[in-house]
């Protein structure tokens, strides 16, 4: 397991009107494994709303990384990590359609724009 000796990023609010494509930034260029398309990733996030900026979900608040299949996840994620390398942060700025759907989809995130600052902390 990597250490990127960093700790939990704070968000940066984009501000001003939602995209409707995924805007991907990265914030810190890792020089590790990168990253591909349905691979494996371990990463440490914050995920806040883009609309009021608070957060919903954290790895660093659980204390610990998660580690788990590309494909399992949302498209901005399936989108947005792959060509990321170990030891970077990116931020994503995901859409509904890439996210949980429209409102009313049955998911509390519905209908919502997500920003998300990853780190990548393994990549296979």
């Amino acid at each position: 397991m990597a250490d990127t000796n960093q700790s939990k990023p704070v968000v940066e609010f984009p501000g001003g009107d939602a995209p409707s494509e995924l805007q991907i930034t990265d914030l810190v260029v890792g020089d590790g494994a990168e990253a591909v398309p349905g691979g494996k990733v371990e990463v440490h996030y914050v995920g806040v709303e883009f609309d009021s900026g608070e957060e919903f979900d954290s790895s660093w608040n659980r204390g610990e990384s998660i580690e788990f299949p590309l494909r399992g996840l949302i498209k901005g994620w399936q989108d947005g990590i792959p060509g990321m390398k170990v030891g970077g942060r990116r931020q994503l700025v995901i859409p509904p359609h890439l996210a949980y759907g429209p409102a009313g989809s049955g998911h509390r995130l519905g209908g919502k724009t997500l920003v998300f600052v990853i780190d990548l902390l393994d990549a296979s």
